[in-house]
């Protein structure tokens, strides 16, 4: 069993108001959570979808259930180097926000599969080695 990293994107298409988003990755997440994978949460994910939550009784359930998944708490090596991929992926015309940077890094630190539907983060897994998750993966 491997580890998934689920960005704030694919929670926020499961946590919809109406009712979660019939794409790929929303019913990946919910196999994942059934325990077809391991999900792990990190501070700025997690920080990101509390936040953009509209319903504070929405934020208590999610912030109980995220509680629930291992939680990937980076070190400052990680911020250095997620800084550094930064300068790296400007230099290659790709601006990324400090947060999704520090995804990416913990992403590479702890070599997890990455689920997103945000395509900064294509962007940058063409200039390092992130894994992202795609059907049939």
């Amino acid at each position: 069993m491997s580890v998934v990293l689920v960005d704030t994107s694919v929670w926020f298409l499961l946590f919809r108001r109406n009712g979660p988003a019939s794409v790929p990755e929303v019913a990946a997440l919910q196999r994942f959570l059934r325990g077809e994978e391991l999900v792990a949460i990190t501070g700025a994910i997690a920080q990101e979808l509390i936040y953009g939550l509209s319903a504070s009784n929405a934020a208590d359930a999610v912030t109980q259930a995220l509680a629930a998944l291992p939680y990937l708490a980076p070190a400052l090596e990680d911020h250095l180097a997620a800084a550094r991929m930064q300068r790296l992926l400007r230099a290659e015309g790709i601006q990324m926000s400090g947060a999704d940077a520090l995804i990416v890094q913990l992403a590479l630190t702890h070599d997890l599969l990455l689920l997103t539907t945000d395509r900064d983060f294509t962007h940058a897994a063409r200039h390092v080695p992130l894994r992202l998750w795609t059907q049939g993966h």
